[in-house]
């Protein structure tokens, strides 16, 4: 992995404080996603930092898949976050489920039951919410708060037995209906879900609720420091509590930071999945999503990632990031690494009329001006090549220093052209230009000091590759949601622009994942879901500039 600068932060500074009082002689962090969705950018920007943390003070780092929600939660997303986390450049030290603490968990219930720190309720939902209160007014307490101990451990018991129907009774705290935070108003422990499990089957018809869990996942592992994102900050007494009451032995401290907010960029696993069930992406990695799968189909890199979490840094608020700041570290990533070279997304053909009929032509062109050390490659040219339709105007307006009738342009590491006559079908579309050449200006022969103003990409059309390119857009435009609206209608119908043209003749065996700089077009990366044996597609990961400004 690439050298880093590590930057202060307060949670840094938690930390060292920590090892240098000797309150831990070791620091464990984890990576806990239920495994109910692909991740996305938010939890790159979490492993990072978890990863991170550890790996500066030696420490370790668990993945830990928080499985107790069986009826969201898959085998295939478990496969996708072990894939995602790698590909980020991490490795964990062990590996959890927290479906593996199932028994444990159910015996630290017994315990709560035992001190009369739980109870089970019968309330329905409904019922559940009406008696919780308000953030202004206190909650009332549950007809069922006052069962002995003896009839609590008979009914959890039948419970685990299987012996009610879901939601016919939960296992709730006993802590204080009119407390000013409501997630400490007898918060639900326990509820019934006869739901086959993807790790354990059908053993159990109970399952830990989150925040009964979580905390006693990280007291198991010994987590020393479970950082986690601001929502939960009001649910941290809870966390503590849980930890306290059930009697832990081991005493990890929950810290929140602000979690990653992007403009354009829908950030919630719910919505994703909306997003692909619905089928307004054609999957989880679909180049337009924000998922780790989606921005490595699309070209992104790790190491553009990396940087960008490590850019944004750590903070206590919320606060939104500028998409094109992610923008600005793909393109500084791969503007060293990626070979230059051309594509006509939107062709019209052009004939040279004076360049010898049967004549092919090998030109050696540079693979990045930048770094020489990336060498040359050689490119036909012949009579007939493609250039792009906006490279042409018939009546351009004042300053177009591209090809018209009269005009003379270079064609990069070619020739000058001059534009001579234009052929046009039936309906009055231009269809085909004539041009002439000169053969005393080949590009880099020296024997012109004739200049011209504009340089143009082109394609020789005897030899070139057919392929498809897929522009895109932000999927999500950021306008004011009217109310009564979802994020739905918040949609970009212009996200994806698919075009068909043609690539330089040497590109015809790049593999899904090969990058490169398509000169004026961006950086341009295989796609790995449609490209066949005969047909190359091509994702554009990102334009070649931006106005964004990394330092403001």
């Amino acid at each position: 992995m690439e050298n880093k600068t590590t930057s202060s932060n307060f949670i840094r500074n938690i930390v060292i404080e920590d090892l240098q009082t000797g309150k831990h002689k070791e620091i464990i962090t984890r990576f806990p996603p239920e495994p109910n969705g692909y991740l996305h950018i938010g939890h790159a920007k979490s492993i990072i930092l978890n990863f991170e943390l550890a790996d500066e003070f030696n420490g370790k780092t668990n993945l830990r898949f928080d499985d107790t929600n069986p009826v969201k939660e898959d085998t295939e997303y478990v496969d996708s976050i072990e894939e995602d986390v790698k590909w980020l450049g991490f490795k964990w030290d062990d590996l959890f489920f927290a479906s593996n603490y199932f028994d444990e968990m159910y015996e630290r219930a017994v315990l709560l039951i035992k001190k009369n720190k739980a109870y089970v309720c019968d309330l329905t939902a409904a019922e559940m919410r009406e008696y919780r209160g308000t953030l202004r007014e206190p909650g009332k307490e549950s007809p069922h708060k006052n069962r002995t101990v003896e009839e609590n451990l008979d009914l959890f018991n039948r419970m685990k037995n299987g012996e009610f129907a879901d939601g016919e009774k939960v296992l709730r705290a006993k802590i204080d209906m009119s407390s000013p935070n409501v997630n400490m108003r007898d918060p639900i422990l326990y509820r019934i879900s006869h739901t086959v499990h993807h790790n354990t089957g059908d053993k159990w018809c109970i399952y830990p609720m989150y925040d009964y869990a979580h905390p006693i996942e990280d007291a198991i592992e010994g987590i020393t420091h479970s950082i986690c994102t601001l929502e939960f900050e009001d649910h941290r007494p809870l966390y503590d509590w849980v930890v306290d009451e059930c009697e832990m032995e081991s005493k990890p401290r929950q810290i929140e930071f602000a979690r990653l907010n992007i403009t354009n960029t829908v950030m919630s696993k719910r919505n994703l999945k909306q997003l692909v069930d619905e089928e307004y992406v054609d999957g989880w990695d679909d180049p337009r999503m924000p998922t780790i799968a989606g921005l490595r189909r699309r070209g992104y890199t790790p190491e553009a990632i990396r940087n960008f979490c490590r850019e944004i840094g750590v903070a206590k608020s919320n606060s939104m990031v500028d998409g094109q700041m992610l923008e600005h570290f793909i393109r500084e990533d791969l503007s060293s690494k990626t070979p230059r070279t051309m594509a006509v997304l939107k062709p019209i053909k052009v004939i040279i009329t004076n360049y010898p009929e049967s004549q092919v032509e090998m030109l050696e062109i540079e693979n990045n001006q930048d770094d020489p050390s990336m060498g040359t490659r050689q490119v036909s040219f012949s009579r007939e090549i493609y250039i792009e339709q906006e490279d042409f105007m018939e009546n351009p307006p004042k300053k177009y220093f591209r090809l018209f009738p009269g005009n003379e342009v270079r064609l990069k590491g070619a020739y000058f052209i001059k534009c001579n006559e234009v052929i046009k079908d039936t309906d009055g579309n231009v269809c085909e230009i004539h041009c002439t050449y000169d053969p005393l200006t080949k590009s880099g022969s020296g024997f012109t000091d004739r200049k011209v103003k504009g340089t143009i990409h082109w394609v020789d059309a005897i030899n070139a590759t057919p392929a498809e390119f897929r522009l895109y857009e932000p999927l999500i435009l950021d306008e004011a949601q009217e109310e009564g609206k979802t994020f739905l209608n918040q949609i970009n119908p212009n996200s994806i622009e698919v075009l068909q043209g043609f690539i330089e003749p040497n590109m015809k065996d790049s593999k899904p994942q090969d990058k490169f700089q398509f000169f004026r077009h961006g950086y341009f990366n295989v796609d790995s879901k449609y490209t066949t044996e005969d047909k190359l597609v091509f994702n554009r990961i990102v334009s070649l500039k931006s106005s964004f400004n990394i330092t403001k």
